[in-house]
């Protein structure tokens, strides 16, 4: 009978996203605070495309990349909240077994893709501090779409695994999700499998593209800092300053949450459920709202623009 059973159940036809665990009563409260991020989300990043987009001058390297990151964002926090508030608003849990892995690859991709693109814009900001002369022969529009295609093929390829393994694994214990999307470990914890490899992936991911993507980084903001320190006068070491302070701003939000969420997630045994959900959603939201405000408050040329 229990044979039977664990034959059907193998490989369910739906999983169950419960949300955020123990605060089910208040989820209608809690999609206030997730809906208001997702607009401003989708507002900020909007009128960043629509401001390159409709002027000439902001057609360059640095504005191009700034929309890659936009469109980023904009289809990360797409592809989790509006699941997310149909589970808080309707009460609709139930998520196609295909339809959840697809969300963990996107989710993931997106991720992988976001840190490539901050590695381009600071190869862009070294470039345009460090050899101003020869910024406009070396990152051509030609190479500009190199990098961003290389990026995007970067995180399809890496996080491809996660999706392959976790389809192969037999689902056979529940289909019960404690999360508000189909994240990579939330899910192949319900395997009833050997799942070391999905774990040490995992992290290999998570360490590599962060310390790889980190390392790019930090080399570029020596060689800018070392850059800048050398110019002659405080106005010209300020105005350089200006010119990498948004792009600081996004990075140190990005990597730091996503690190942290990161590492909680494995080791964070004794969190409870409902923070680290929290803590894990908000650090793939937050940021998406947080970079068009960050670039839109600290560039010049586009804060003249959105108050004209």
């Amino acid at each position: 009978m229990s044979d039977s059973n664990t034959t059907d159940f193998t490989n369910p036809s739906t999983f169950i996203l419960l949300g955020i665990p123990g605060l089910e009563m208040v989820h209608v409260w809690i999609s206030i605070p997730f809906s208001t991020v997702y607009t401003i989300a989708i507002l900020g990043n909007f009128i960043i495309l629509f401001i390159v987009k409709r002027e000439p001058s902001l057609h360059g390297p640095m504005y191009y990349f700034l929309c890659m990151l936009a469109v980023t964002d904009l289809l990360l926090s797409t592809s989790i909240l509006p699941k997310t508030l149909s589970i808080f608003w309707f009460n609709s849990r139930e998520i196609d077994f295909s339809a959840c892995l697809t969300q963990l690859y996107f989710i993931h991709s997106f991720l992988v893709i976001e840190s490539g693109i901050l590695v381009a814009m600071a190869l862009d900001r070294f470039v345009a501090i460090c050899n101003p002369l020869r910024h406009s022969t070396i990152l051509t529009n030609l190479m500009v779409a190199k990098i961003g295609l290389a990026v995007m093929l970067r995180g399809g390829i890496i996080v491809l695994p996660y999706l392959l393994l976790a389809r192969r694994w037999p689902y056979c214990r529940t289909n019960i999700i404690p999360h508000t999307h189909c994240e990579h470990m939330a899910v192949v914890k319900l395997a009833c499998a050997d799942i070391r490899v999905n774990t040490y992936y995992g992290l290999s991911v998570v360490f590599s593209v962060i310390c790889v993507d980190v390392f790019l980084i930090a080399m570029s903001y020596t060689q800018i800092l070392r850059a800048i320190f050398s110019l002659p006068t405080k106005d010209a070491r300020l105005k350089a300053f200006g010119t990498c302070g948004s792009h600081l701003c996004v990075i140190l939000i990005f990597y730091v949450s996503a690190l942290f969420s990161s590492l909680m997630h494995r080791f964070g045994h004794n969190v409870s459920l409902h923070f680290h959900v929290l803590i894990s959603s908000g650090y793939l939201l937050v940021p998406p709202m947080l970079n068009p405000i960050i670039y839109g408050v600290r560039t010049k040329q586009i804060r003249s623009r959105v108050l004209r």
